[in-house]
């Protein structure tokens, strides 16, 4: 009797495997693959504001975004926020060759919303766009797009490509300013 057990074994995962493939699908190529590399698009998030309202970075599209990453309780973080709020400022309603304004998307690794919402307007950060889960460094954004360390950002422009990543004051503004029209 011939033992043939590891080639049933291998016929079962291959036919398990083949099976779930569709080879009537049409593959076609994204015009733009996700990834969190420059010149990627940048994948999509959608979190709670402090009332509730669930807002996806998608839907910012048309406009260069700073996905800022940061928490209330990160010195870092608050010392970079006026800068932030300086940059909104100046750039919510210019033209740039890549979108049309300028906004954030904060996503903050708070676990306390009381705390959240505090640092929110004790900064002055008057922008719309404030989300988050309250996981902390469990938080799902930070796992998707791989934060290790706060603040951290990454800039896209109005088709949702990252341009930039990791600008802080100075830098964040001549970034900025270099893809204006």
């Amino acid at each position: 009797m011939i033992r043939s057990y590891p080639l049933l074994a291998l016929l079962a995962i291959l036919t398990f495997v083949g099976c779930n493939r569709n080879p009537t699908a049409k593959t076609t190529k994204p015009t733009s693959e996700i990834g969190l590399e420059i010149g990627k698009m940048a994948p999509d998030l959608a979190f709670s504001s402090p009332d509730g309202k669930v807002i996806a970075l998608s839907s910012l599209r048309g406009k260069m975004v700073l996905v800022d990453f940061w928490a209330s309780w990160c010195l870092p973080c608050r010392i970079e926020n006026p800068n932030l709020v300086k940059v909104y400022q100046q750039y919510k309603d210019e033209e740039f060759s890549e979108g049309n304004g300028f906004t954030i998307y904060s996503v903050s690794l708070d676990t306390k919303s009381s705390r959240w919402t505090a640092a929110i307007q004790e900064d002055g950060m008057s922008w719309e766009n404030q989300v988050s889960d309250l996981k902390g460094w469990y938080s799902d954004a930070a796992k998707i797009y791989q934060i290790s360390a706060i603040p951290a950002n990454v800039l896209l422009n109005g088709d949702g490509i990252i341009v930039a990543r990791d600008l802080r004051a100075e830098s964040l503004e001549n970034k900025i300013k270099s893809l204006m029209q």
